[in-house]
């Protein structure tokens, strides 16, 4: 993408000095704007990202959020290691939790959001797109989890996320190795939903949210709940079962059920 945002994308949400935030009618794009940088994640960035996600989440306007990296080269080539000089134990808390924070708020939102991995998504890029609901991947990208490499473990949740996606085992070689991955691997692995080419990737995350969105939005924001749960610690299943209650207090059911035995296409409102 460039310095620039696409053409396509025509409407710029708010103003931001590391990220860009456009919408495309339903969809926002969040897109990551330090391409000088690889857009490595620094403090200032993680920062506006969490603005970004909570106005995004707070917009009844944006049904879906896509969130990519400025260029070809990477979505995130991991975080901004220049500020990991001089950080204390105390300092490297902090900064540890606000990845958790912000990434945990990410997965945890009401709205899906799609990570279309442009190129090389390491360290603290690949643990923002595992916070995703679902990643696509070039057929160019690379991933990989490299902190071991600088005597470091993944500080914002990729130790967990990655272990959940593809197992024990292989989160254990990736992160002990710090190799890297070419995306036919990762979505062997199941650390990926699809692989397309550069020029399709966008393209085909719309085509997935565009048919999220024509669903019942409060249903998929349940569905997002007791998924969640499940990995949680919490009780998964009694989860599922207040999640799937609360979807009977809605309009969209009633509308649902009116549509399928009218047989047209539903109307849902949120409501």
């Amino acid at each position: 993408m460039g310095t620039q945002a696409p053409e396509f994308l025509k409407t710029i949400i708010m103003s931001y000095q590391n990220i860009l935030v456009e919408n495309k009618e339903r969809i926002q794009y969040i897109i990551i704007n330090r391409e000088s940088k690889l857009n490595a994640l620094n403090q200032a960035t993680l920062v506006e990202l969490r603005s970004a996600f909570e106005v995004a989440f707070n917009n009844s306007e944006v049904g879906g959020i896509i969130i990519t990296g400025a260029g070809k080269k990477a979505f995130v080539a991991g975080a901004d290691i220049s500020e990991f000089s001089g950080t204390d134990a105390a300092g490297s808390v902090e900064l540890a939790r606000l990845g958790h924070n912000i990434f945990n708020m990410i997965e945890n939102g009401s709205k899906p959001v799609i990570a279309a991995i442009n190129g090389f998504a390491l360290g603290g890029g690949l643990e923002l797109a595992m916070a995703c609901h679902m990643r696509l991947a070039s057929d160019t990208a690379k991933m990989g989890l490299p902190e071991v490499t600088l005597g470091l473990i993944p500080g914002y949740g990729g130790t967990q996320r990655l272990t959940r996606l593809v197992g024990k085992g292989k989160a254990l070689e990736m992160i002990m190795t710090a190799d890297m991955i070419n995306a036919f691997e990762a979505f062997e692995y199941g650390l990926v939903n699809h692989v397309e080419n550069q020029e399709n990737l966008l393209p085909r995350a719309e085509e997935i949210l565009i048919t999220i969105l024509s669903r019942a939005p409060l249903a998929i924001s349940s569905a997002i709940t007791a998924i969640n749960a499940s990995q949680s610690g919490t009780d998964g299943f009694e989860t599922e079962i207040e999640s799937f209650s609360k979807c009977f207090q809605t309009e969209d059911l009633q509308e649902g059920i009116s549509a399928f035995l009218q047989k047209r296409k539903p109307n849902f409102k949120g409501k």
